[in-house]
């Protein structure tokens, strides 16, 4: 059995939903139905755009979403199996709530496009920062953040994977960061070309605004269960779904949980739905017993569907 999975925001590129082949008018299809919301064209922003439009966090975040689900549409069309359930990474999991029937595809662009624009005004540009802390177990990152604190922010805010964690806060204290990281034993720090430090408690006030535009949404019981980030579990009630997406906003994702529960399902295989192999290599690196595949293009879902 399958686990459907689709990834968030840094997955994106121009060109990333132009290799479908001739699959290319479902994806062109779905990003049609998102310009129609966003009022701009969506498809030629992200066919042959500028890297740095694409890149800003309220229009990076519906082309993912319009990306993701497009994979999935096109999947499905061509009879690919059902997920026995879904997991999105951050951004990703408006995808995964799309998939599963909980919110309308329109619903969704409208609401990851102004969540995007919640993000960026949260924290002044330059202020926030993330960096990818590679080699050192969760516990010794968390111990990293508090040392490097002084009083600013600095939290582990993405369990991606053993030995690959993801921190962020104020720049100041993410910079002390590197050195204690260092002096830890860390294989690597890699700052990540972000300023807004998602999923720290600096997106708190982001988060609540969010909640009053989540409430303006009709969300519905999922078709599939879906695994939130904040808290690796299925919510079945409206009610709790809206508030896994607030209190993703400033909570850690949760990421090697969300696998782990999709297994204990009985996921034996996860397909990653949308731009790039992110959370394929993740998955490799949690569960190696777990097969993992990404689809993402015409080469990829044959390969996926096994008619390659």
């Amino acid at each position: 059995m399958i686990a459907g999975v689709f990834p968030g925001q840094g997955s994106q590129s121009i060109g990333m939903a132009s290799g479908w082949g001739e699959h290319e008018d479902v994806a062109q299809a779905v990003f049609d139905r998102a310009s129609d919301v966003l009022g701009y064209d969506l498809w030629a922003l992200v066919a042959a755009g500028e890297p740095a439009a694409l890149n800003q966090t309220e229009r990076t975040q519906p082309a993912m979403l319009a990306a993701d689900v497009a994979a999935w549409h096109i999947w499905r069309q061509h009879g690919g199996a059902a997920p026995v359930a879904f997991a999105g990474h951050s951004l990703g999991e408006y995808a995964a709530l799309v998939a599963a029937e909980s919110i309308d595809f329109e619903a969704a662009v409208a609401l990851v496009a102004q969540r995007g624009r919640l993000m960026q005004s949260a924290v002044a540009e330059g202020q926030g920062a993330m960096a990818a802390v590679l080699g050192l177990d969760d516990e010794a990152v968390r111990g990293v953040c508090e040392q490097a604190a002084e009083g600013q922010v600095c939290e582990a805010v993405n369990f991606n994977a053993p030995g690959q964690i993801v921190i962020a806060g104020d720049r100041a204290a993410v910079e002390r960061a590197e050195v204690i990281a260092g002096e830890q034993g860390a294989k690597r720090f890699v700052l990540l070309p972000v300023s807004v430090p998602s999923h720290s408690s600096l997106m708190r006030d982001a988060a609540e605004e969010l909640r009053g535009e989540i409430a303006k949404v009709e969300l519905r019981r999922p078709t599939v269960p879906v695994i939130h980030n904040a808290d690796a579990l299925s919510h079945e009630n409206p009610e709790a779904i809206a508030t896994a997406l607030v209190e993703q906003l400033y909570r850690p994702v949760q990421w090697v949980a969300c696998v782990k529960a999709m297994q204990a399902m009985g996921a034996s295989e996860q397909l990653e739905f949308g731009p790039g192999k992110v959370l394929t290599g993740l998955a490799r690196r949690i569960d190696r017993s777990m097969g993992a595949k990404a689809v993402f293009d015409q080469a990829t879902l044959e390969k996926a569907l096994g008619t390659a």
